[in-house]
């Protein structure tokens, strides 16, 4: 007796160790879990982060200069190495940053007594400027930087270069020219200018032609005559397609199509002055698409072309205030980035699409004259009275804000402000559009209508199968559907692309009979079968009459799509795409949000039955007893008894459909066009978040804009699923609270 006793207090002290163990294996295995989303949760911020962080200006590099010559241009190396200086007298600076001295002095060869008269700067990618004289001679000059390797040592040495020879251009007969603008291209270049002994603007246009006998460049010349303003010409801007001349006269600014030599026109005549105020300056936008326009009030104004009822219209999109009177301008090469000078010696970076003003920096008291951005983008270069400047500049992400990502923007060349999401192009001038609006919109939309397909067909089949159906066949029919979960979401996204897509557009209107036609044969049948006799009902055999079902509806299915044809041809006109497109006015994809809930929805079916039919056959027998004994129906048991008490587990598992449908990748990446659009309409596709993800994340260029913003996209949905599954357990806590008692 007494080893028995032993016996026991050795299996109880046993059975202690082994409970404890599991409790702290359990605590253990849920905190590391806790662990593990604070770890995503932190890295995912860690990555994201850099996108909000502001931008900086330092300066680094400051020398006095000359004032006795203007300066034309002022410019950086690529690597920030050398500052160059393009002076009015045909003198080129080179500055060097590191050892910040001046290295070395370049001259144009012009002739020997000769006075500038008139300059002008390319656009900034160019890097080039025109230098006029008083003989009617044009210089263009291109500062460049040669690298050699001499002892294996890297050498930068500063040059020039003549894009468009090492002779002088003679554009008038020896009259001095007071205005220019110039663009010049791998097969044409363009002047507009005017001397000072007519009030007329001329164009001349160098086009290069190949000599196909002796493989030589030969440059033919054709001269125009421009109308000239009433008013002085105070600024030209030509665009670098050669095509758009903006004429600033006073305080007006005229748009000349130039494209044909010989059939210039107005365009459009812009009145973009602040009211009270005169314009100070004027500079093109990265892409030329976008016109700046600076007041003396301080105001900086962004003007582009839109489409409308007269074609594509210069029109006001947005103002930037500076607080001061503004002198000077000047773009970045490939962004929509812009610097503007004050006349209280301040320099203000704004980016135009997120109307964000980025820094703001005073350099002094003296007026800001002129400012070039270095070819990267990370510095800047300054001139202030006598004083030349270079600042580093760290502005990584200036495309990005929380207005941009979540706002409708007013991009270039677009009617009205939209959500757009363009992430890449094939060209420099694109302009990356981030807003996470349509990817959002897509992936609620995918969750919608694969929920609206799933969740009445598994919950009403969960029901089904835990309350009405027999023993025997809930042992086939659970597991069956339970292992549809194990198909790969590849297997379906890919069949539902290449299989079920063009099946739903062959037979659109068999599909929406389907919806008309099983669940009609399901009542019928039910009728049918509850018009038999009761030993029938009662037999073996009427145990397995769920079974009965399926030939039936692959039947009735097999008819629906027999019928779609001739359904087609009797009331669509043969074509029932052509139908919904041209007469019910509705856009159709053939990978659409049609396929991707029947796809998706069949996959989350198997979630959403497992947890609701075991909520609701977990529901205790003696509730179900009791009301049956007091002389409620099933159905009126089913409906406030059973329902209720297993209405935590069916919220739960419709909660947990829905986080799968939206974190679903694969079916959403093959089913759909991947377009991201904001549309409820079935027929169209749209692009989720996590294919998002998927698919652009292998050609994102790693610390980029668009590598971080896919990883904010991540987080978005990190924190949504997070916010959604924390609501859903409250609401699943207070329902079981409420109905626990029944």
């Amino acid at each position: 007796m007494e080893q028995t006793i032993v016996d026991r207090y050795r299996a109880s002290n046993r059975r202690l160790i082994k409970d404890r163990l599991a409790k702290y294996g359990v605590t253990s295995g849920g905190v590391m879990v806790l662990i593990a989303l604070l770890l995503i949760f932190f890295y995912l911020l860690y990555v994201v982060a850099p996108v909000f962080k502001g931008a900086s200006l330092t300066p680094v590099y400051t020398t006095s200069i000359s004032e006795a010559s203007a300066t034309v241009q002022l410019g950086t190396d690529e690597q920030n190495e050398y500052l160059y200086r393009i002076m009015s007298s045909g003198e080129v600076q080179f500055f060097s940053l590191g050892s910040k001295d001046l290295t070395s002095e370049l001259q144009v060869p012009v002739q020997a007594g000769l006075t500038a008269t008139g300059f002008a700067r390319s656009n900034p990618a160019q890097r080039s400027a025109a230098l006029a004289f008083d003989n009617g001679s044009v210089w263009v000059v291109q500062p460049d930087f040669a690298i050699s390797y001499p002892n294996d040592v890297r050498t930068i040495t500063p040059q020039l270069r003549y894009p468009l020879g090492q002779e002088a251009i003679q554009l008038s007969d020896g009259l001095a020219i007071d205005q220019l603008v110039f663009a010049s291209g791998e097969e044409a270049s363009t002047f507009i200018w005017s001397d000072t002994a007519s009030d007329e603007l001329h164009l001349t246009r160098m086009s290069a032609e190949v000599d196909f006998l002796t493989d030589e460049v030969v440059w033919s010349r054709d001269d125009h005559l421009l109308p000239r303003p009433a008013e002085p010409v105070r600024k030209m801007l030509l665009t670098p397609d050669q095509r758009n001349l903006m004429l600033l006269a006073g305080n007006r600014i005229t748009v000349f199509n130039v494209e044909e030599g010989d059939n210039v026109f107005i365009e459009q005549v812009l009145e973009p002055a602040e009211s009270g105020a005169r314009i100070t300056d004027v500079d093109l936008l990265a892409g030329a698409s976008s016109l700046l326009v600076a007041n003396d009030n301080g105001v900086i104004s962004q003007w582009f072309q839109v489409p409308g009822k007269d074609g594509r219209r210069f029109q006001r999109i947005r103002d930037f205030d500076t607080g001061a009177a503004v002198v000077s301008l000047a773009s970045e090469f490939f962004r929509k980035s812009f610097v503007a000078g004050t006349d209280n010696g301040q320099v203000q970076l704004f980016y135009t699409t997120s109307e964000n003003k980025l820094v703001t920096e005073s350099l002094g008291s003296a007026p800001v004259d002129a400012m070039a951005f270095s070819p990267r983008g990370n510095g800047l270069a300054i001139q202030s009275g006598s004083t030349l400047t270079f600042a580093e500049m760290d502005n990584a992400h200036p495309e990005v804000s929380w207005s941009a990502l979540w706002t409708k923007v007013w991009y270039e060349g677009y009617p009205e402000p939209q959500f757009v999401w363009q992430s890449t192009s094939g060209s420099d001038d694109f302009e990356a559009k981030l807003s996470l609006m349509p990817l959002a919109f897509g992936t609620l939309k995918a969750a919608l209508y694969a929920m609206l397909f799933a969740t009445p067909l598994a919950l009403a089949g969960a029901v089904y199968t835990a309350y009405f159906m027999s023993g025997r066949v809930r042992g086939i029919v659970k597991p069956t559907v339970e292992i549809m979960e194990a198909l790969p979401t590849v297997i379906l996204g890919f069949l539902a692309g290449l299989w079920l897509a063009p099946l739903v557009e062959d037979n659109l209107p068999g599909i929406f009979m389907l919806l008309f036609s099983l669940p009609v044969s399901i009542l019928v049948a039910a009728f049918l079968w509850n018009m038999l006799p009761r030993s029938i009902q009662s037999s073996r055999f009427g145990e397995a009459r769920e079974l009965m079902l399926i030939p039936l509806l692959l039947l009735v299915g097999w008819g629906a799509i027999e019928l779609s044809p001739v359904v087609e041809h009797a009331f669509m006109g043969g074509d029932a795409r052509r139908f919904v497109t041209n007469d019910l006015g509705i856009t159709f994809d053939q990978r659409n949000a049609l396929v991707v809930g029947i796809a998706m929805g069949f996959a989350v079916i198997p979630t959403i039955f497992s947890i609701a039919e075991d909520a609701v056959f977990s529901v205790p027998r003696h509730l179900v007893n009791g009301s049956l004994a007091l002389g409620a129906t099933q159905w009126q048991t089913l409906v406030r008894v059973v329902m209720l008490t297993a209405s935590p587990g069916i919220f739960s598992a419709v909660m947990m459909g829905v986080g799968r449908a939206v974190g679903e990748t694969m079916i959403v990446l093959m089913a759909t066009g991947n377009t991201p659009l904001m549309e409820w309409n079935l027929f169209e596709g749209m692009r989720t978040l996590s294919a998002n993800i998927a698919v652009e994340m292998p050609e994102s260029a790693i610390g980029s804009s668009h590598y971080r913003v896919l990883f904010l996209t991540a987080f978005v949905l990190f924190i949504f699923t997070f916010i959604f599954n924390t609501l859903a357990e409250f609401i699943r806590q207070r329902l079981r609270d409420k109905y626990s008692s029944l």
